[in-house]
């Protein structure tokens, strides 16, 4: 089996597109990142899951609060109930996900993968810039460019972003269908000390409500 770089954060849609690479024939490496997330639970989870699924899992840090700018990786306050995907919220991380990617296809070459998978939306999300086709497609390029494997011809690279236009209820049944441990992963912005989700964040209802319209019992333990 080829080998892919999956970034992997634990949470719901990673958890599903971990196991879409499988599906589709990879031997899947998941990357973990220490960003500099206020919390540690969405670690754990990726640790919890990448167990479950018997998936070898990397864990890199850069800590992005020396950047900050988001509510995420510094003392903002998570916004509650508030109306989704009306402008760019402030959950937003600068760059982060051009960052990942980056770390990602730094792995992939090591290792002599040509495939990254990433598990952007941009259906029910929360308006990232970074989440788009139009940002999956130009990070593609880049890596065919930025690359010794790929300038010396050893390599061509595609980047997979396979819930991309799927609704959440949409990933939430393909995970199901797939076998994805919902109940191990971790989607909420700001948990309790115990790692209960808050239920009120952008990741929360989006969550809550993808598991309501797909028909499946969500198993998320909320504070």
């Amino acid at each position: 089996m080829r080998p892919a770089v999956v970034l992997f954060s634990g949470g719901l849609d990673s958890s599903t597109c971990l196991a879409v690479a499988r599906e589709e024939g990879f031997s899947p490496h998941a990357l973990a990142v220490r960003y500099g997330q206020r919390h540690v639970h969405e670690l754990r989870a990726a640790e919890r899951v990448a167990s479950e699924l018997r998936v070898p899992l990397k864990i890199v840090e850069v800590d992005l609060r020396a950047i900050g700018g988001s509510a995420l990786t510094g003392e903002l306050a998570v916004p509650k109930d508030a109306p989704i995907g009306r402008g760019i919220p402030v959950t937003y991380v600068p760059a982060r996900n051009t960052l990942l990617l980056a770390l990602a296809l730094g792995y992939a070459e090591v290792l002599g993968a040509e495939d990254l998978y990433i598990g952007v939306n941009a259906i029910d999300y929360s308006g990232y810039p970074d989440c788009r086709p139009a940002f999956v497609r130009a990070f593609e390029a880049l890596a065919n460019l930025a690359t010794a494997a790929a300038v010396e011809g050893r390599a061509r690279y595609t980047v997979h972003a396979p819930l991309v236009s799927l609704s959440k209820a949409e990933i939430v049944r393909l995970g199901t269908r797939l076998g994805v441990p919902y109940g191990l992963t971790h989607s909420c912005y700001d948990p309790d000390s115990e790692g209960r989700a808050c239920g009120r964040c952008d990741s929360c209802r989006l969550r809550r409500q993808g598991f309501l319209d797909a028909g499946v019992p969500d198993p998320t333990a909320y504070a």
